[in-house]
């Protein structure tokens, strides 16, 4: 069993980082129940459940959330959790009857984890926004992108996921660490805004050093680097080269073939775009694959630049095991990884319709509790 096995998690459905800290916590073995509108028990966007992955190894309810009966219902399963969490804007879920004071009463030993874009509280709060609004307002979007063009969205892994689901993550283990001690509960308020300042770390402390120019691609580590950047081989497809220290800037140099006396120094940004296009022509007279041959063995730091489809058949993948194939669907395997006590995908995702009734009776629900609530229209019969 996972490192997480017999803590129970209520998960209240939401899209995107909810669901995926969810996963996280599933994943590492916790008894994570996640609790989807009776009005639309869907993932919230048009998939086949088996293909929304940061749902596997759940269970899953229905509930009218809406009626007395179905508030009470996650309340039950309140009272049996160590830790609840949502991504409602602020004040859902006190209107819903549900909020922190109200759980806490039920559960004093409860760890109430709210994520949110904007914050529970500040001039933003009530906005709506995604990934990229919450990092352009937090500097990090405003950093990534080419030299004289746009910000470039970095998918929505660094607010959704990084300064969101995994802040989360950490936030309520370290706030249920710390209940198993005091026996008290508390409210983790994880807002993505804070998250991505937090990641923003480094950066923000080159700015301020004077290391760090506010345009984009002019930096060491946001592509202006001709030594940190990306390069297109002959065959159309790109290698990623992150040759930052000196030694591994030496043994660059040595399997592109160039004599470093004839190029400019490594440091001369006036004479980066002179470099780069000694790069450039360079990694353009062979294929993706023949640079990898070439840079496998070494410390260049040097890579090929894989896409979606061809990660899971990489000899890295493979021989990590980085991806699980689970009912037809290919998906990352659980991370982190522990020695003792492995992680593991407990099944696909489920139809919260079809697995309502399951997954009352494994939280403790009889019967005839359950049988009552679907008369009443209040969980999925």
């Amino acid at each position: 069993m996972g490192p997480l096995a017999g803590v129970r998690i209520v998960e209240m459905s939401g899209i995107g980082p909810g669901p995926f800290c969810g996963m996280l916590l599933a994943d590492m073995g916790a008894d994570v129940i996640r609790v989807d509108r009776l009005a639309a028990a869907d993932l919230g966007f048009d998939i086949e459940i088996r293909y929304d992955i940061m749902n596997r190894s759940k269970r899953a309810i229905a509930v009218d959330i809406k009626s007395p009966q179905g508030v009470e219902t996650v309340k039950n399963l309140v009272a049996k959790a160590d830790i609840l969490i949502e991504g409602f804007r602020p004040g859902v879920m006190e209107r819903l009857g549900l909020g922190p004071e109200v759980c806490l009463a039920i559960n004093p030993r409860l760890v109430f984890g709210r994520m949110t874009g904007f914050g529970q509280d500040g001039p933003m709060k009530n906005l709506a926004g995604h990934d990229i609004n919450y990092i352009a307002v937090a500097g990090a979007l405003h950093a990534i992108g080419h030299k004289d063009g746009p910000p470039l969205p970095p998918l929505n892994l660094v607010g959704d996921f990084g300064g969101g689901a995994l802040y989360l993550a950490m936030g309520v283990l370290a706030a249920l660490n710390e209940a198993r001690t005091s026996g008290k509960g508390q409210v983790v308020d994880a807002a993505m805004i804070d998250g991505v300042a937090s990641l923003m770390a480094m950066i923000i402390g080159f700015r301020q050093s004077g290391m760090w120019q506010n345009e984009r691609g002019m930096n060491p580590v946001d592509g202006g680097a001709p030594y940190y950047t990306t390069y297109k081989t002959r065959d159309g497809k790109y290698m990623a080269v992150g040759a930052i220290e000196k030694r591994f800037y030496a043994e660059l140099l040595a399997k592109l073939g160039l004599d470093p006396k004839a190029l400019p120094d490594q440091d001369d940004r006036t004479r980066w775009d002179e470099l780069r296009a000694h790069f450039t022509l360079t990694f353009a007279s062979k294929t993706r694959d023949e640079w990898e041959a070439i840079f496998a063995n070494g410390d260049a730091c040097v890579s090929p630049i894989l896409d979606m489809d061809e990660c899971p058949t990489h000899p890295l993948s493979m021989a990590r095991g980085m991806y699980t194939t689970v009912e037809g669907v290919v998906g990352p395997s659980p991370a982190p990884r522990f020695s003792r006590t492995k992680s593991k995908i407990m099944g696909p995702p489920v139809d919260a319709r079809k697995d309502t009734r399951g997954a009352l009776q494994a939280w403790g629900f009889s019967d005839d509790e359950i049988s009552t609530l679907a008369a009443a229209k209040a969980i999925a019969s």
